[in-house]
């Protein structure tokens, strides 16, 4: 019997070596937009992350989509002598009918890839005449929101070739706007009207910084255009003019009346430790990683997740870590925290919650992103030992009966105890002497002790948001604070002070906050300039020299 199931190992193991590499390679699917319009093609990448001489199975593709063309490249990468090969193939798709239609799995032997959807519109775009060359504006959201992503689409249509081509970047006036490449230049095939252009498209992420207008010019593009065998002189085709109307930061949601204003297509929390929570010794360190990623916003105005406070545990927040990419819907930003924490007395400690409140720019509403509750399971230190106390009367007996019961082998046994005991006894004496210390004298050494240049930081973001949410006093606080750090020797004594020492455009709003503080209009101060003001800050030197000169004692032996 032995034997038959040796036999059968071995057998097992011949099969296994004899699969094919394409029974346990993973197929990954891919496109380069998720909404087109109809009659405007696609990119769809299959890649096997190893080389293998299957053909990836597309037949179900004919269903919804029209193969238009077909390529195939390997690639080979050595690293540290380890050999890795792959190949990736790349159909260029058109999909036959309008709707939500879904890309099937792609089969490579036995494996197959995960389905993608796929947003098809009606074709929006029309021919101006019987042009060869034209261009198209769009963007997605005509109305949005102060902070919101907004898309801003240029596509060059040609049905000729041209040479020296040169597309303008945008002009954009109105309102102070940040302007982000959303994705790569793309270039794809449209047709329309029985006709076939060339697409070029650029994609830009806009980001109002206040409420009102924002107004795009025509784009521009100038080439030569070749036809009929010859190239005419330099022509010069514009699209439409855009408008963006601006609204202001709406109220935050009533159970969440501190929340900061955080608009996005979609918010995602997730979070993941250095190891197990259920088996953790006092003393011992665990890190906690949070991860907020959100689409259509910049990383850096993710908002912080602030860390719980329990008497049963030390939490020490680390750096960040902010990335951005480029994805179909804008950009895609992540905000990664990790967190040590400490654990100090036994026992089951429950982390509540973590709830991040955010902006829906396209349902308009307000959602809540949550990570659930955590309990982490900490036990005694394998250091620790009990401290000894005063025994009962029924302890004692039992002790006694104990050891009137046995055989006494060594006569110093107990007296080995009670010394280890003792020795015990005074280092709780000492630990509990260094514990009712005040607390300023332990402050010096605190591991989570900031730099400056951290805490001015931090104070200038607090300033920012007060101000975005218009609360003057809070702005106020936060500035003032920043001003005793940034100078010591002659710390501002009001906004105006400050003001005096920096230059515009924050000087300006400074002074706007300093009439409204103390005025009857603080109710109605828009503090959306100032917090887009803070984001640049320039010190003006020689206000900032004299007013050290004046607040300096003449000298003792003044110069002739």
């Amino acid at each position: 019997m032995v034997k038959t199931v040796i036999l059968t190992l071995g057998l097992a193991l011949a099969v296994l070596s004899l699969t094919p590499a394409s029974a346990i390679a993973a197929v990954v699917a891919s496109i380069d937009r998720d909404t087109i319009e109809l009659n405007e093609s696609f990119t769809l990448k299959v890649l096997v992350d190893t080389a293998i001489d299957r053909e990836p199975d597309a037949a179900a593709l004919n269903e919804d989509f029209e193969v238009l063309t077909r390529s195939e490249l390997s690639n080979t990468t050595i690293i540290n002598g380890q050999i890795s090969r792959s190949r990736t193939w790349t159909y260029v798709l058109m999909a036959k009918r309008e709707g939500e239609l879904t890309v099937p799995p792609i089969a490579v032997g036995n494996e197959r890839s995960q389905p993608l959807s796929i947003r098809v519109a009606a074709q929006r775009v029309a021919v101006p005449g019987e042009a060869d060359v034209f261009l198209d504006a769009e963007v997605d959201f005509p109305e949005t929101y102060v902070q919101a992503q907004v898309l801003y689409r240029l596509k060059v249509y040609r049905a000729v070739a041209t040479r020296q081509p040169r597309l303008s970047e945008p002009e954009i006036s109105g309102v102070d706007v940040l302007v982000e490449q959303a994705a790569d230049e793309r270039s794809y095939e449209a047709l329309i009207n029985g006709k076939s252009y060339t697409v070029n498209e650029r994609v830009y992420a806009l980001f109002p910084q206040a409420s009102g207008q924002i107004n795009i010019a025509p784009a521009r593009f100038e080439a030569r255009v070749l036809a009929d065998g010859r190239i005419t002189g330099r022509k010069v085709f514009q699209s439409d003019a855009v408008t963006i109307d601006i609204k202001p930061i709406p109220p935050p949601p009533p159970e969440f009346p501190d929340a900061v204003w955080f608009p996005a297509k979609s918010v995602e929390l997730t979070e993941n430790w250095s190891r197990e929570t259920d088996s953790l010794r006092a003393g011992e360190p665990i890190t906690r990683h949070i991860t907020v990623t959100a689409l259509g916003q910049l990383s850096t105005q993710i908002p912080v997740i602030e860390p719980i406070r329990s008497d049963a545990v030390k939490i020490y927040p680390d750096k960040p870590e902010l990335r951005v990419a480029s994805a179909p819907g804008g950009l895609l930003a992540s905000r990664k925290d990790q967190y040590a924490i400490i654990g100090v007395e036994p026992g089951d400690v429950r982390l509540p919650d973590v709830e991040l409140p955010w902006w829906n720019i396209e349902e308009a509403e307000w959602r809540v992103a949550r990570l659930p509750a955590t309990t982490i399971g900490i036990q005694a230190s394998a250091d620790a030992m009990p401290v000894p106390t005063a025994a009962r009367p029924e302890q004692l007996a039992r002790m006694q009966s104990d050891v009137s019961g046995s055989t006494v082998i060594h006569s110093n046994f107990w007296r080995h105890v009670s010394e280890a005991l003792a020795v015990v006894w005074l280092l709780t004496l000492v630990a509990w002497w260094f514990t009712r210390r005040p607390p300023a004298s332990r402050q010096a050494v605190r591991p989570d002790q900031r730099p400056a240049h951290k805490v001015q930081t931090a104070l200038l973001k607090e300033a920012r948001r007060a101000a975005a949410k218009s609360n003057a006093d809070w702005a106020r606080c936060a500035l003032l604070e920043w001003a005793r750090m940034q100078w010591p020797e002659h710390p501002p004594r009001s906004i105006g002070d400050i003001a005096a020492r920096v230059s515009d455009p924050l000087a300006s709003e400074l002074m706007v906050l300093n009439r409204v503080s103390y005025g009857p209009s603080a109710k109605t101060w828009d503090g959306a300039p100032l917090a887009a003001a803070l984001r640049s800050i320039r010190i003006d030197e020689r206000t900032a020299v004299q007013t050290n000169a004046s607040g300096a004692l003449p000298p003792l032996m003044p110069q002739s």
